[in-house]
């Protein structure tokens, strides 16, 4: 049998990465690939396929193996993360909430932003982990399906909860339960991502959106419909409006919403499949309406009065950015002790404030307020319980699910 490699993209999912260098997304190079899920391989593939592949799980060649803990002795941390992806003072060189945790509790962190998509930091840290050693990392942020990954290779520390009394009693429920990390015994989230239905009031001319139905079917948005070039959210919505569960659809639902989506491109239906860059169609009113990303929307609406945006009945895709401390790392504790500082309210709002991405922190509310009354009540940063209800997140797959269902999609966007 041919070695399995887990760092090594599939036709179909080396044409998704494509798919999002090509579209462009004009937004913070974090932005860019954040939501890549083309090369999530291991999201679900147990430990077995690898076994049987020639790779022995991660615990027999030193992966998964704690280092033994400096924290007490050593007052430091390494943190690596995106760019764009922390709050930072006027003169942009400095985090104001990293240091107040290095005021309060004498731990340094060393902070970089050497993360710019998921694919190539695993590349990077691969080698490290898979021989056993340190990667020179005690803190990363990675997105869902590479958090799987690392947790599934046995390459990330299970978390103390003693470390975490904030972060377990604080963590919004939405966030709570990840099939690849029941109950965030490895990660908990930095920031969560949903996907809403966007609109340019101006260009809508008076139709009514309401739901994905109305994006595919409406023939007076024929031609001015944007989706997105990410899998999981354009077919994940797609499903929810059909009536399917995102988080347990079957390969007969799956093909049932590619075969929806092609009947809506075949029709002319949809101007065209986009990353980041939906922004400018949707701002310049090329998009009457489109599936767009929280964050974004958040930003667009204050340079745009006409921007608006729904959460269909049906409900919405939500996945998240994770921390994760790998193993080896020589600073568990303290890493532990900074993941738990950022589900405190005061610091969460600090950083929801200056990010705009949805808050996994329960009780914010008062805190922002104090900061951005508008972020406070804006539920794309917070979202209300009635919202929280309708968040729904796509299952992890496997291997072999992972190359069906991305060729599929390819072929239906054209990549």
């Amino acid at each position: 049998m041919e070695q399995y490699d887990p760092g090594r993209l599939s036709p179909a999912q080396a044409a998704a990465v494509r798919r999002g260098l090509a579209t462009g997304r004009t937004g913070p190079p974090r932005r860019s690939l954040l939501r890549s899920g083309a090369g999530g391989v291991l999201a679900a593939g147990g430990l077995g396929t690898l076994s049987a592949c020639g790779i022995p799980p991660a615990g027999k060649t030193g992966g998964g193996v704690p280092a033994e803990d400096h924290s007490a002795k050593e007052k430091q941390l390494a943190f690596s993360n995106w760019t764009e992806y922390m709050d930072v003072d006027d003169s942009g060189r400095r985090h104001p909430t990293l240091e107040a945790f290095t005021r309060r509790t004498g731990i340094a962190v060393a902070y970089t932003e050497d993360i710019n998509d998921n694919n190539e930091f695993f590349g990077k840290i691969k080698p490290q982990l898979a021989a056993g050693q340190d990667t020179g990392r005690d803190l990363i942020v990675v997105t869902d399906w590479l958090a799987a990954r690392l947790i599934r290779l046995g390459w990330a520390q299970k978390l103390d909860p003693a470390n975490l009394p904030h972060a377990f009693a604080n963590l919004s429920p939405q966030f709570r339960e990840p099939d690849w990390d029941p109950g965030r015994a490895y990660s908990y989230p930095w920031q969560g991502i949903s996907t809403v239905i966007a609109y340019n009031e101006k260009a809508l001319d008076g139709v009514e959106v309401t739901s994905v139905s109305d994006l595919l079917d409406n023939a007076r948005l024929k031609g001015r419909v944007g989706l997105l070039t990410e899998m999981r959210d354009t077919v994940g919505m797609t499903l929810l409006d059909m009536g399917k569960d995102p988080g347990r659809f079957t390969d007969d639902d799956y093909d049932a919403a590619i075969a929806r989506l092609q009947r809506a491109v075949d029709q002319g239906q949809i101007r065209r499949f986009t990353g980041n860059d939906y922004t400018s169609d949707l701002s310049k009113g090329d998009f009457a309406a489109c599936l767009a990303w929280a964050g974004d929307v958040v930003q667009l609406k204050a340079d745009n009065p006409d921007i608006g945006f729904l959460v269909p009945d049906s409900g919405y895709i939500t996945s998240s950015d994770n921390l994760l401390i790998p193993s080896r790392a020589r600073h568990k504790t303290n890493a532990e002790r900074l993941i738990d500082y950022y589900y405190e309210p005061e610091a969460a709002a600090e950083l929801a404030a200056y990010i705009n991405y949805v808050c996994p922190v329960d009780g914010v509310r008062e805190e922002l307020a104090k900061i951005d009354a508008d972020a406070a009540d804006n539920p794309l940063i917070l979202p209300d319980k009635a919202m929280q209800a309708k968040s729904r997140a796509f299952r992890s797959l496997s291997p072999a699910e992972e190359t069906a269902c991305e060729t599929k999609f390819a072929k239906l966007t054209g990549a």
